[in-house]
């Protein structure tokens, strides 16, 4: 880590700004009436994975912010994976889709719980 001199060098947030993205464009086709309802969670969660990240990153040097801020992006990794999970049970994403958008959450909530950051 030492190293790494911007929060947008960690390979752990950028994977979680390419998820963000992913869904940002997923959700369009999500039906109208989800417009601010399951589109808005689901972004606003997978976003927040990103921002939780940045932020912990820049209160590395207090322990317990540091780690409050990593636990709150794994938390926000898991919402992230539970609304992907009900976008797939009303079918507005692809049982591949909601697959691969698990896999990618997983491994950042893998990431962020068992190193903090992986760069």
């Amino acid at each position: 880590m030492a190293d790494i001199r911007s929060f947008k060098e960690l390979r752990v947030w950028q994977n979680a700004m390419d998820v963000t993205m992913l869904i940002f464009e997923l959700t369009k086709s999500f039906p109208p009436e989800e417009r601010f309802s399951l589109s808005d969670q689901i972004r606003r969660s997978s976003r927040s994975v990103a921002a939780n990240l940045a932020e912990a990153w820049r209160k590395r040097r207090y322990p317990a912010a540091f780690v409050s801020k990593l636990s709150d992006a794994e938390s926000e990794a898991a919402e992230t994976q539970t609304w992907c999970e009900i976008a797939l049970r009303c079918g507005y994403l692809t049982h591949s889709q909601a697959e691969s958008l698990d896999s990618k959450l997983e491994e950042i909530r893998s990431s962020v719980s068992k190193n903090g950051f992986t760069t």
